[in-house]
């Protein structure tokens, strides 16, 4: 068995052991997968923590009870070495899905199914869990509990789906050459935005390297758009006139397998939000922006887009806590 291999059936035992153990037994089920050393990353509120204990009482117990009956639906599953460090990684994505029958994080129940999109990056390490990075969209779970936290988005906003091709689960080793296809696309798509920065990204710039009806599936709170030009209009215009002086601090992690390829950072960007993105106002003060991406290459381009934004932790460096304001208002009515 392959290094790439050995590091999925690592990661499927885990999340294998997160779904069948009940909330009570989590620690016991997963505590002999994660290395000593393990080191977890997640959205705000849960940020930084150093054990997995930690992470069991803050992240998993609260969900798995919040949610009856707990299911990771993935859509994809890769894995490949970091080209920034060279350590071992994959990538989950997809939705938890359950009866939402307890609050969660100050987001009132509802008794109904819920899907809850998540992607979790893992470092595989001798074969355990040595690192892990964890999105889940908790704008996506307001409002699919009736509320409404944030202004009208610039994109439509409903469950993401997974792959138009449903090929993301690369369970079995992919071929090499697609492989190196995905990593060389990637970085010219990476070499091409830079150039256009500070400026908007034009059709031209996009059509090197995207599918004219390529789909980009945002977060809650900005939402999905479909095209390129519909993602020029709909995100990357709203998105760089709302913001000055971004930079881009690097990747964490940046792996491709087969027609796939993800990263994330912490934090990927550094801006001013210079006022009207998100219906925010000018902030005069640097903030920072986690951010996930996973993509699909078709042939010599790229046909999908998923993202993942920490919006909680972006709002807060703003003065906007969205999760006080969650405890302040009444129960949805029913």
């Amino acid at each position: 068995m392959t290094e790439r291999q050995s590091a999925k059936a690592a990661a499927l035992a885990y999340v294998d052991a997160l779904e069948t153990a009940d909330s009570t037994g989590i620690l016991d089920d997963v505590g002999d997968l994660v290395a000593p050393s393990y080191q977890f990353r997640g959205v705000h509120p849960f940020n930084e923590i150093d054990n997995i204990a930690g992470v069991v009482e803050c992240v998993w117990q609260p969900l798995n009870e919040a949610l009856t009956s707990m299911r990771r639906r993935q859509d994809i599953f890769m894995a490949g070495p970091n080209i920034v460090d060279g350590s071992l990684w994959v990538i989950s994505m997809g939705h938890f899905m359950g009866l939402f029958d307890k609050d969660w994080l100050g987001i009132p129940s509802t008794g109904k199914i819920v899907l809850i999109p998540f992607c979790e990056f893992l470092r595989i390490d001798d074969s355990k869990i040595a690192e892990s990075a964890l999105w889940v969209d908790i704008i996506s779970v307001m409002k699919q509990a009736g509320l409404t936290p944030l202004p009208t988005s610039t994109g439509a906003e409903f469950i993401n789906p997974g792959p138009q091709t449903n090929d993301g689960l690369l369970v079995d080793a992919q071929d090499e050459t697609e492989t190196e296809k995905t990593r060389a696309l990637v970085d010219r798509m990476k070499a091409d935005f830079t150039a256009t920065y500070p400026g908007h990204i034009t059709a031209a710039t996009m059509v090197k390297t995207w599918h004219d009806d390529m789909s980009w599936f945002g977060p809650g709170g900005i939402g999905a758009a479909y095209t390129i030009d519909g993602f020029l209009n709909q995100h990357e215009r709203p998105f760089r006139d709302g913001l000055d002086n971004i930079v881009f601090n690097g990747h964490v992690c940046n792996i491709a397998e087969g027609h796939y390829a993800g990263w994330f950072g912490w934090p990927n960007l550094t801006m001013t939000p210079s006022g009207g993105l998100m219906g925010l106002p000018a902030c005069d003060r640097r903030v920072h922006m986690r951010v996930i991406d996973i993509y699909r290459r078709d042939g010599d381009k790229f046909a999908e887009n998923w993202i993942f934004i920490d919006m909680l932790h972006w709002l807060l460096q703003q003065n906007v806590d969205v999760l006080a304001r969650m405890r302040t208002i009444s129960r949805p009515s029913e």
